[in-house]
């Protein structure tokens, strides 16, 4: 065999060594390449890592807001839910996700994550519906919105808001520290069907809450909340314990 000969023979056995490692096991498959973090732009995998811990796996039955709720999506545009991803809510357990705001998330992935939220939105359901604005200029009154509870709210959360026979507490000194007042408004706005708790529409059968009302009412348990949060405060498991100023 001459020299020309061996050579070819040598790299046709190199070329079968190499299949054979290809196709043998343990050796990765092309699609299991690692990809980076930052070019993930599937939506549903962002929303699993990044949302589905706080507000469920279908956007719904979670420990925070709803955003599958077909009423939050009426109320709050594509503008509204980006801004709160990316730059979090101060103050409460919702953190910034854009890389912008100390989070991890590019642009790309927030559009993408919005999108995906956007896509549980049912319209028609709510097409003859005179919907709450999300938020407001206008500023509640607390006193009356003293009323507006007593009126829609105390059958379920009793008549000091310290917890009835079909609901918990919302005057809570730890949850109000932890929630800012756009947060009160909106669950006051969409309610949390999936655990009994119904939006403004059904808190008192054929009378929806207006617009005012939701104000005052948000301005009330807003009144409730501690002056320094964070900080030892009197034990608020009692009624009466706190009033307005």
């Amino acid at each position: 065999m001459n020299r020309t000969a061996r050579r070819l023979a040598f790299a046709i056995v190199a070329l079968l060594v190499c299949v054979a490692c290809s196709s043998s096991p343990g050796h990765p498959a092309p699609e299991s390449v690692a990809v980076r973090p930052d070019q993930i732009v599937d939506s549903a995998v962002l929303y699993r890592q990044n949302c589905a811990a706080c507000h469920g796996s279908n956007g719904k039955a979670g420990a925070a807001i709803a955003l599958g709720d077909p009423v939050f999506l009426a109320i709050a545009d594509d503008a509204v839910i980006r801004q709160t991803i990316a730059n979090g809510v101060p103050g409460t357990p919702m953190p910034p996700f854009a890389e912008s705001a100390g989070g991890m998330l590019t642009d790309l992935q927030i559009d993408a994550i919005v999108r995906g939220i956007r896509s549980w939105a049912k319209p028609d359901a709510l097409r003859n519906v005179t919907l709450p604005p999300y938020s407001t200029k206008v500023v509640g009154d607390p006193r009356l919105g003293a009323t507006v509870y007593a009126t829609y709210c105390s059958s379920c959360h009793g008549l000091d808001g310290y917890g009835g026979s079909k609901a918990s507490s919302i005057v809570d000194g730890s949850y109000l520290a932890l929630t800012s007042d756009q947060d009160l408004r909106t669950n006051v706005i969409v309610g949390r069907p999936e655990f009994g708790a119904p939006d403004w529409r059904g808190d008192l059968p054929g009378h929806s809450m207006s617009a005012q009302e939701i104000s005052d009412l948000v301005a009330w348990l807003a009144a409730q909340r501690p002056k320094l949060p964070g900080q030892p405060y009197a034990n608020l498991s009692k009624p009466g314990q706190r009033g307005l100023p």
